[in-house]
């Protein structure tokens, strides 16, 4: 079965090129249900963005296969005499990459480009220098003063994403801004093309979700999951490759790029549900990988599993490297495989089958 053909990459071109902060994700849904809309039957949104396409919507037992939409940025959060832009995050964007990149600041008149400003190494002072940090990061948009700033309508509260654009690295390593977690969108959607293309007639209703504001506590899902009060919930979300330099695998646990999808072992995940997925990779030789989360998963899986008086939920990971970066970066088999995962999970479930563990 082919799994990513050229259209699926020229799609995720252009969601993953879309800025889609939280808060601010609307234009990224409409690429993906626009993407999405020969797949399902209907589309249900909530007041706050989230986009679920619906397979079989009449259907009374309900699955649903998750990721999220948003991407990190900051905000305007205080503008000196000078026409300096300092800035709050908006989700876990990193100070400490910040220096020297380029910005789109989004206003009411369109997009104002700027750049995170440093000193020049001939202006510090060896062995006391100030590493960057939330206090110190500003951003120079060419204003000579705080009055040419709001001249170009930029204002607190104005959002902040990064520019940087899709590329493929070596043949077969997509590296972008916002692969965490627009790359959850796009495998949750080449699913849904895949069943739909395979003519798959699923016994249960499937709600495709893209959910908003998990990079602020996983609040689309927790919305979202109150409106749908699925029966089983299929969370798909990036992990850490933790083989690239400066991270401690006997805290983050081993996994790497190119070895496939990653399943989590946590207590919200459903026990039932999580060896359904690890027996179906083993029947279909799907490479995996396994990771343990102490407490929480810190993904939209615990919004599910806890909701609703208790979702069986599960968590498939994507590898990757550099999160929270503007240069994340995933390999094409993984995202191929936990597509392929997750599609033939999704055809081995039956809405009579028992999850309890006392049955």
């Amino acid at each position: 079965m082919k799994v990513i053909n050229d259209t699926s990459v020229k799609f995720l071109e252009k969601y993953l090129n879309n800025s889609s902060p939280t808060g601010y994700e609307a234009e990224g849904q409409k690429i993906w249900m626009n993407y999405l809309k020969p797949y399902v039957d209907r589309f249900i949104t909530d007041s706050y963005g989230t986009a679920v396409g619906v397979v079989n919507p009449d259907a009374p037992f309900k699955v649903v296969i998750e990721g999220h939409s948003d991407e990190i940025s900051w905000y305007v959060n205080f503008i000196s005499d000078e026409g300096l832009i300092y800035v709050i995050r908006n989700g876990g964007s990193d100070h400490q990459i910040a220096p020297s990149k380029w910005v789109n600041i989004h206003t009411t008149n369109g997009l104002v480009n700027g750049v995170f400003g440093w000193p020049a190494i001939h202006t510090r002072k060896s062995g006391k220098e100030e590493v960057p940090k939330l206090d110190n990061i500003f951003i120079d948009i060419g204003a000579k003063d705080k009055a040419e700033v709001a001249e170009m309508g930029v204002h607190v509260g104005c959002v902040i994403t990064y520019p940087d654009k899709f590329q493929i690295l070596n043949g077969n390593k997509f590296v972008c801004r916002a692969i965490d977690n627009r790359a959850g969108g796009f495998m949750i959607a080449e699913v849904a093309r895949l069943l739909h293309e395979n003519k798959k007639e699923l016994p249960y209703g499937l709600y495709i979700t893209n959910s908003v504001q998990e990079e602020v506590g996983l609040r689309g899902a927790e919305m979202i999951t109150q409106r749908l009060k699925p029966n089983i919930a299929i969370v798909t979300d990036v992990c850490h490759d933790t083989t690239t330099p400066m991270i401690n695998k006997k805290q983050e646990g081993h996994t790497r790029i190119g070895e496939g999808p990653v399943i989590s072992y946590a207590p919200a995940v459903h026990n039932i549900i999580r060896e359904r997925i690890v027996d179906t990779a083993q029947k279909n030789k799907i490479p995996f990988q396994r990771l343990a989360s102490s407490r929480v998963t810190g993904t939209d899986t615990d919004a599910f599993a806890y909701s609703n008086g208790g979702i069986p939920s599960a968590l498939i990971s994507l590898p990757l490297r550099y999160m929270h970066t503007t240069v994340e970066m995933v390999q094409k088999e993984d995202v191929e495989n936990v597509i392929r995962l997750i599609y033939e999970t999704l055809l081995t479930i039956e809405p009579n089958n028992s999850l309890s563990y006392f049955d």
